[in-house]
């Protein structure tokens, strides 16, 4: 099989990303393993596909893989690509866009240089997470090395921990992040964020994702801490995120507000591949 695509990255974060509006594209997970494959394939940390709208008030279906092959609800960075993708390849000329997702419709709203998406609002009950716990709480906690580590837990598409840190620099992200998603709390494991706080207005993070480990950005990631850190009352409704790969703003005013993210996405290359 034949598969032509495009590469993209938003904060160094990188894609692949598929036009099957025709229905075309069948592939399984080795040959999507085999696509994010950074040696043997293109490279990337998810597959984006393009699909037609299989509803009358979105303009596109939009389906994400991570790296492992597996599929998974929500990407806000690969959000992003998708919309200059669609834009750029003539697909459609709105600024306004709405894509059906499995975690539901994504609004992604198009600037110059920038693109706003409309990430719904946070999930915090823990059968939404889903998180096994009776009770919904700001904070929790997991034992690494006879140590009590404390987290928030939310959901926004798909399940995210945030761990808040002193320093992210010397954050155990990997062992930390490992642990937490082999856990038996998260049965549909989870992307775990290491926060530090700057200020009520601006806060660093790491993120290390189930199905692809440490990537230099997330934007459901940096959401989901800005959710958490808003619970946990340390963050402002308008928050700076800096991230290995640059820079995001969140804002999420209340309760009854979705979460809305603003951040560059960026075109790579064009290319062919043999599955």
């Amino acid at each position: 099989m034949r598969l032509v695509f495009t590469k993209m990255q938003a904060l160094g974060n990188d894609f692949v990303v598929l036009d099957n509006r025709d229905g075309s594209i069948h592939f399984d997970t080795r040959q999507r393993r085999r696509l994010a494959d950074r040696h043997f394939g293109v490279g990337c940390d998810q597959i984006l596909v393009v699909e037609a709208a299989s509803k009358p008030d979105v303009d596109f279906d939009y389906r994400i893989y991570n790296a492992d092959g597996a599929e998974v609800e929500q990407c806000g960075n690969g959000a992003r690509c998708f919309s200059r993708f669609v834009r750029d390849k003539g697909f459609t000329n709105k600024k306004r866009i709405r894509v059906q997702t499995h975690a539901g419709i994504l609004e992604l709203i198009c600037h110059t240089d920038q693109v706003t998406v409309n990430m719904g609002s946070p999930e915090f009950l823990p059968a939404r997470i889903p998180y096994q716990s009776a009770h919904q709480e700001p904070f929790y906690h997991f034992i690494w090395q006879n140590q009590s580590i404390r987290f928030g837990a939310v959901a926004l598409g798909n399940p995210h921990a945030c761990i808040q840190v002193e320093d992210i620099a010397t954050a155990p992200v990997e062992a930390w992040g490992n642990a937490l998603q082999q856990s038996d709390g998260f049965p549909k494991s989870v992307n775990v964020g290491f926060m530090q706080v700057l200020d009520p207005w601006h806060i660093k993070l790491r993120v290390f994702e189930r199905g692809v480990g440490e990537t230099l950005a997330c934007g459901s990631g940096a959401c989901a801490a800005v959710a958490i850190g808003r619970v946990q009352q340390l963050l402002d409704d308008d928050v700076i995120v800096d991230l290995p790969g640059g820079t995001l703003r969140v804002k999420w005013k209340s309760s009854q507000s979705p979460v809305v993210m603003t951040g560059p996405a960026e075109f790579v290359f064009n290319g062919q591949i043999e599955l």
